[in-house]
């Protein structure tokens, strides 16, 4: 009988498999161990993170390479950088992504340019490891999570030069690109999507590592490309089945690494296809969706017989409110009626 992991604890597998293997992995951040200090009221373990994927590795490996940090994003992305270059291999918990905001400089100016910097005397084997998504809370009309612990911007560290960005789609893929980032010797920022955390899948137990730098098609169809990004992937999946009952038959790209893309598996898609329709849950200026349609674009305007579409969020901070937050999000409705436009034009 095949083995189910949820999302979370595939990503739990990962980090774990890969701190036995190498004794220089070490895991830091907020929420990741028992909070500091606490060890003598017998609190050697916390809930692991926003989903719970740093959880019991504290007892497992000690508090010399799994510890709590202060709540101050930009010292302990820092003090990763620097346990990277001196021949640590971090793994950093950024809570949720729009933390980026205060440990930018950090990741950026440290983090992604000091290999450059210095001439590629030193590599910089850091994950920042965070969590997307824009989750509802509780009742399907219950609030959600809002704007500053919410959204996706991805596209904001996907923009710098010498990071490399994934967004797993599911359990199995959750599992290979954080082993994956684990081991490069480059800084790679990994979301992972809050979304995602309660889904379950075979994941093989022993450890693998999916290429960083390509993308999987997960559908095969000849009529009309839809791309997906971590959880857009199975809204995808959802409007090519219903779009099938119609007799149309869209091919699935999921992009899994948003830095470096991989531009051939899109393009390839394309040209057979020749429309798409590119679903991306993040806000619409910049966007990862507006990068790769104006990829479509550029590449494959001879192949292209309908206008490119994007099916984004608005330009607009994510809701507290679930109805609003219903409306805010991609859904099957709006891929199907994407693809029936392109086809359509």
């Amino acid at each position: 009988m095949a083995r189910e992991l949820l999302f979370s604890r595939a990503e739990n597998e990962a980090i774990r498999q890969e701190m036995e293997r190498d004794p220089t992995v070490i895991l830091l951040g907020e929420d990741v161990a028992g909070c500091a200090g606490r060890a003598d009221q017998g609190i050697i373990d916390a809930w692991g993170g926003p989903m719970g994927a740093s959880k019991g590795l504290i007892q497992q490996f000690g508090p010399g390479r799994v510890f709590d940090t202060p709540i101050c994003e930009m010292g302990f992305i820092g003090a990763a950088v620097g346990a990277a270059v001196t021949g640590l291999r971090p793994i950093a918990e950024l809570m949720f992504v729009n933390f980026v905001g205060v440990s930018l400089d950090s990741i950026m100016n440290e983090g992604a340019y000091l290999r450059y910097m210095l001439g590629g005397q030193v590599s910089v084997p850091l994950v920042v490891k965070t969590a997307i998504g824009a989750l509802s809370m509780g009742a399907p009309n219950g609030g959600g999570s809002a704007a500053q612990h919410s959204g996706s911007m991805y596209s904001i560290l996907a923009h710098v030069p010498g990071l490399k960005c994934v967004a797993p789609s599911d359990a199995y893929t959750a599992k290979g690109l954080l082993v994956a980032a684990i081991r490069d010797d480059d800084p790679v920022v990994y979301f992972g999507h809050r979304g995602l955390a309660g889904t379950q899948m075979h994941v093989p137990e022993e450890p693998y590592a999916l290429p960083i730098g390509k993308a999987r098609t997960v559908r095969d169809g000849g009529d009309v490309t839809l791309v997906g990004i971590a959880r857009m992937t199975s809204v995808c999946l959802e409007a090519a089945e219903r779009l099938a009952a119609d007799g149309i038959e869209a091919e699935v790209v999921d992009l899994l690494s948003l830095s470096p893309l991989d531009e051939d598996t899109l393009l390839d898609s394309v040209r057979r296809t020749k429309h798409l329709v590119v679903v991306d849950e993040d806000t619409p200026r910049c966007s990862m969706a507006r990068d790769v349609a104006a990829i479509a674009a550029d590449r494959a305007i001879d192949w292209l017989d309908g206008p490119v579409k994007t099916v984004t969020g608005p330009h607009a901070p994510v809701p507290y409110s679930g109805a609003l937050l219903a409306e805010f999000l991609p859904s099957a409705d709006t891929v199907v009626a994407a693809a029936l436009a392109t086809l359509r034009d």
